[in-house]
């Protein structure tokens, strides 16, 4: 009897459990769902289609390779797995578990339902350390460590043959996604293994270091975290490589260990934040601390909005950082917080706006780490330390030779290099627009303002809450739980640098 094997954000046949239990099911048909009503969704983009489409022509032609084929069909999940249904008799659904949107929520339950309803036997396994339907945090790592320390699942050698028709493979145009991105990375499975390896072997030596610049860090951050959102590599895979490297490399004073080390603690990080989004979805739109609920205005200010999206509040390193995303659909962790922290505290927008205009210009958009980085860089989360970033600082910091503001920003090629992070104290002429506020009066307004939530009455109770449900075990008395809150505080387990440049 047929298997219904369904791809999601899985996209490879190396390490994939959902594939394995197929196989030891009966006879799989692996299947490839493109949904339009996800496409239309104000959270994903084009580019996004773009590499996604990539990923699946490419696990086809790894299937055709072994035997079977991937079924393409385009429509409504629930009906087209009825339909296939239909044709081939089957009465298994195997995948992996997804922790997306709430839009890919909301279907896995209709989808659900219609397994139940027709006798479908819908099997959902893990591909991360993320637990579904976890009761505590404790000891999460460990079972997060466990999983991933297992020997990834190879690949079949060859697989039954499938002889369903597919449709039409679609395109961005079809679904109405304009989103030009001209220095998108590329998806499928051999560009996963290929940057993979060239991080391991070349460019990830100066990782530790350089991850916080966002011009070295376009090379020295591995660039797999596309790769990782549409699971054409595993974590698992990820981590085994990384230590089977590390060891190659023990007792060597290169500085590749270190790097390394950090490069694992980032995978570590990464299975931690998706599972606050699998514990409680409504952090996608919703303040993890209550408190914070109306502390923005609904609608942002248009004309900051505006400004901010397109790369030109008159701030240089906001700017060039902006302009650098829409180009090219990546940067490094640090100046996405940056720009997260500008939009939310500078500029008082509201996060869940913001958020979904960065969703749809990382190519990587993962929703249980952006949602997660959204609201700490925004300080919703009431258990983090509030970082404010000055942009002023983190342009002179990050780019001291000023290459990168000035490849993004070439209107501030007259300033002199001293002058390039505030131009506006530079008396020359030149066609870019004054800063939208007055960057150190914004920052004390907004500090002032979640100070003063953190103060409230009972403010503590509601952040023990969040720590209970949410907060890394490695540290916990250090998360803040009190009704005073203390003008430093002392940072928490969640906000110790956590770099998610992968």
């Amino acid at each position: 009897m047929p298997t219904l094997l369904w791809f999601k954000r899985d996209l490879r046949l190396s390490d994939h459990p959902a594939l394995r239990h197929a196989l030891e099911l009966g006879a799989p048909v692996p299947v490839y769902i493109f949904e339009p009503a996800y496409w239309q969704q104000d959270d994903v983009s084009g580019r996004q289609f773009a590499f996604l489409r990539e990923s699946v022509l490419a696990l086809r032609d790894d299937l055709r390779a072994l035997g079977s084929d991937l079924v393409i069909r385009c429509g409504d999940a629930v009906a087209v797995l009825e339909a296939l249904r239909a044709e081939t008799g089957a009465t298994q659904l195997v995948s992996h578990e997804e922790t997306g949107n709430a839009w890919t929520f909301a279907r896995d339950q209709s989808v659900a339902g219609w397994a139940r309803a027709r006798g479908v036997e819908w099997v959902e396994l893990p591909q991360s350390g993320v637990k579904r339907r976890l009761d505590t945090r404790d000891r999460w790592a460990a079972k997060r460590n466990a999983f991933v320390g297992q020997a990834p699942l190879l690949p079949p050698r060859a697989l039954p043959p499938v002889d369903l028709a597919s449709d039409a493979v679609p395109t961005a145009d079809d679904y109405g996604l304009q989103d030009t991105c001209p220095e998108r990375q590329t998806g499928g499975r051999a560009q996963a293994e290929a940057l993979l390896h060239s991080f391991h072997t070349e460019r990830g030596q100066d990782y530790r270091r350089a991850m916080s610049t966002p011009l070295e860090g376009a090379t020295a951050c591995s660039r797999l975290s596309p790769h990782l959102a549409f699971g054409t590599l595993s974590v698992r895979e990820a981590v085994q490589e990384t230590a089977s490297r590390q060891r190659a490399l023990r007792g060597t004073r290169s500085g590749w260990l270190g790097s390394l080390k950090s490069f694992q603690s980032r995978l570590a990080w990464r299975d931690h934040f998706m599972q606050k989004l699998e514990d409680e979805p409504e952090l996608e739109w919703r303040c993890l601390h209550r408190a914070y609920e109306g502390l923005r205005p609904a609608m942002p200010d248009p004309a900051r909005y505006d400004a901010w999206a397109k790369g030109e509040t008159g701030v240089p390193f906001v700017d060039a950082c902006m302009r650098s995303l829409i180009a090219t659909g990546w940067l490094n962790f640090r100046m996405r917080s940056m720009l997260m922290s500008f939009a939310s505290y500078h500029l008082w927008l509201p996060w869940q706006r913001t958020g979904k205009h960065l969703a749809r210009l990382f190519t990587d958009y993962e929703p249980g780490i952006h949602w997660s980085q959204t609201q700490m860089q925004s300080g919703t989360t009431g258990i983090n330390t509030l970082r404010i970033y000055n942009p002023i600082k983190q342009g002179s910091d990050q780019d001291p030779t000023g290459a990168f503001t000035r490849r993004w920003c070439p209107e501030l090629a007259d300033v002199p290099d001293a002058l390039l992070q505030e131009p506006w104290k530079h008396d020359g002429s030149r066609a870019y627009p004054p800063p939208i506020v007055d960057v150190p009066a914004a920052a004390r307004s907004a500090r002032d303002a979640i100070w003063a939530v953190r103060r409230e009455a009972g403010f503590g109770s509601e952040a023990a809450r969040v720590v209970k449900k949410h907060a890394s075990r490695k540290d916990p008395q250090r998360h803040f739980v009190n009704d005073r809150a203390p003008r430093k505080a002392r940072k928490s387990g969640d906000q110790r640098q956590m770099k998610l440049d992968l």
